[in-house]
């Protein structure tokens, strides 16, 4: 029981109805894991081993009840600007490569993506293959292996998703199975219309036309849904908006922000706002300086944009700032770059931590930890043990500052500057309930306890709001075929 899910476009909900059918799957009783060739994500997570993979499809393996795995997302390139990615091959940097010199090593690429599929199938059985992108960008089909080669290697049964909240779903569906070539057009045995907003009834029409152009049925209209997932990549920010609660907090939207995702929860219970740099900082409660895929550009951006004077004044206001890895990084005196981030030299950093970095290595750290923090207030000390993980380049001498936690990053003597390599830690119910009890004290604002434990499983949320608008006889029907006829 195996299926492909293709998109229309990007940012159509694919990685979300992705894990929406592994859930509501492992709830039936299959085993079935997630999949995906090849992600293009700044968002990513590190493996119980050490194996670094897009955070979709850590989201989806936890979705399918499974320990993540570097197989469920072999290839993982991280832009670092231009046309430069850095890939991630099985979970461990491979290289840096223009994407001219990347398409180069299409045929090496699929087939370890390939291995990695067969052997989830081998160990699971059964597996939910996300694409990327559109799947119809005729430019790229010689060398796409995250939607068309690796469909004509897999020969899957598959699933279109389209998005109809930003219109023109009709064009896109049918372009899209226009386009795909026979032998991967013959595999689309179901239509998914996602992000429905509105009076279905004025839509139900539409389904029919739909099924007589395309000749594919469509198994279902999904509504719109706000369920606290993690996003997937960048053009998610987008989408944010801040809440009216009463705390206000600013995140330096950096060029190259990585692992955005470390926030999601503080979105649901503080105001945040994604800051480009540059723009005004006054009036915020906190300021938090974000990953980055390139701590040296980014720092770099910050003293050009005036954004490095903005936080200064703020620092004197005793606004606290945290710094999550790269923005760790750039809270100390330097960073040295020996030409493994950027182009090697000496850079200058904000100046509110004691600590320099060093980048002497290819090589990452790249670890789940978990950390005690330090008894320094006014925040850390509320703390105890955190849960997080590590994945950075380079290394930090912390100087003479204390630490933050237990053998990790590094405090302010007054506790208001905390700079700290993990990611996940401010998804700790623990370490919000410290930070914003603290910023809503302050403010003179009452602030309720996040509960550290309970309530409902979000994935079981989004299963059963899935299986309300998607006809699951139909989707088990298209496995149960594939299983009688395998590739």
């Amino acid at each position: 029981m195996s299926v492909m899910v293709i998109g229309t476009a990007s940012h159509v909900g694919k990685s979300t109805i992705v894990a929406a059918l592994c859930r509501s799957l492992v709830n039936r009783g299959y085993r079935i894991a997630p999949f995906k060739s090849q992600n293009m994500s700044l968002n990513s997570f590190v493996t119980r081993d050490g194996c670094e993979i897009g955070i979709a499809q850590a989201m989806q393996a936890k979705a399918a009840k499974l320990e993540p795995d570097a197989d469920m997302n072999p290839v993982l390139l991280k832009p670092k600007g231009g046309t430069v990615s850095q890939v991630i091959l099985l979970g461990h940097p491979y290289k840096d490569v223009a994407i001219s010199a990347y398409y180069q090593e299409t045929d090496y690429l699929l087939g370890i993506a390939v291995e990695s599929a067969n052997r989830l199938l081998e160990k699971y059985g059964h597996i939910v293959v996300e694409g990327a992108g559109g799947a119809a960008e005729v430019n790229l089909y010689s060398r796409d292996i995250a939607n068309i080669q690796l469909a004509k290697s897999l020969k899957l049964p598959i699933l279109l998703v389209a998005d109809i909240e930003r219109g023109g779903v009709f064009a896109s569906i049918y372009g899209t199975l226009q386009l795909l070539p026979p032998e991967v057009r013959d595999l689309v045995k179901g239509i998914i219309i996602n992000k429905f907003r509105g009076d279905p009834g004025i839509f139900f029409p539409g389904i029919g036309i739909i099924e007589e152009l395309t000749g594919v049925p469509v198994l279902g209209v999904v509504p719109f849904c706000d369920i606290p997932l993690p996003s997937e990549d960048s053009l998610s920010l987008g989408d944010k908006t801040a809440s009216g609660h009463p705390v206000s907090i600013a995140i330096l939207r950096l060029p190259h922000i990585s692992n955005f995702t470390d926030f999601e929860l503080l979105e649901q219970y503080a105001a945040v706002h994604y800051v480009l740099p540059g723009k005004p900082l006054d009036g915020y409660d906190c300021i938090i300086l974000p990953g980055t895929k390139n701590t040296i550009e980014d720092l770099t951006e910050l003293h050009r944009s005036g954004a490095a004077g903005k936080l200064s004044r703020a620092r004197k206001a005793g606004i606290p700032i945290i710094g999550i890895c790269g923005g760790y990084q750039m809270l100390g005196q330097e960073l040295h770059d020996s030409g493994i981030e950027s182009r090697e030299g000496i850079y200058p950093g904000l100046g509110f931590l004691n600590g320099v970095t060093k980048f002497t290595s290819y090589e990452k750290t790249t670890s789940q930890v978990r950390h005690r923090a330090s008894t320094v207030p006014p925040i850390l000390s509320r703390i105890g043990e955190v849960n997080g993980y590590e994945i950075h380049m380079g290394i930090t001498d912390k100087g003479d500052d204390r630490e933050a936690f237990d053998n990790e990053g590094a405090v302010s003597t007054d506790g208001l500057v905390i700079g700290t390599y993990m990611h996940g830690f401010l998804s700790d119910p623990v370490v919000l309930n410290a930070l914003l009890s603290y910023l809503y004290e302050k403010k003179g604002e009452p602030f309720l306890l996040l509960k550290e434990t309970g309530g409902a499983d979000p994935y079981d949320q989004l299963a059963l709001h899935f299986e309300r608008h998607v006809d699951m006889k139909k989707v088990i029907g298209i496995f149960e075929d594939q299983e009688k006829n395998p590739r």
